[in-house]
């Protein structure tokens, strides 16, 4: 068995945003030269996530709905993590909403997705750099 890691840095300039990855997750499969095995994609900061579905601008528009419906930024006195300070107590929430990481399987160099399936990266709290850690475990 064989490993491959790759951080991929990410600057969304909304405070919310959904990036399709895909592209770069395929790359890093190339450069890994791993056919057979799993890829793990998750976000290192506890404000973003990763996640797979359509690649479909309605359904992203409805994901931001959602979830500022749910766990609305404003107003930022409504939660106790921000007596500290911050302003991004709803990010850690919609994180647990949308979900921490995505586990795929690889076969014979490709992630085995269905038809629509996509991988994003979903910022909750944006505005500098975060990381993507993108690891391949397999032969």
């Amino acid at each position: 068995m064989i490993s491959y890691r790759k951080e991929l840095t990410v600057n969304i300039p909304e405070r919310m945003a959904f990036v399709n990855i895909t592209p770069e997750v395929r790359t890093c499969i190339e450069e890994s030269g791993i056919t057979e095995g799993l890829v793990l994609v998750n976000p290192m900061h506890i404000t973003a996530s990763v996640f797979i579905n359509d690649d479909e601008s309605g359904l992203h528009h409805d994901y931001r709905e959602f979830l500022e419906t749910l766990v609305p930024h404003a107003p930022i006195s409504q939660y106790r993590h921000n007596d500290t300070g911050e302003d991004n107590a709803d990010a850690h929430i919609k994180r647990q909403v949308m979900g921490r990481e995505v586990v795929v399987a690889l076969s014979e160099g490709r992630l085995d997705f269905g038809t629509w399936e996509q991988i994003f990266y979903g910022e909750f709290d944006g505005r500098r750099n975060k990381r993507v850690l993108v690891k391949i475990i397999g032969e």
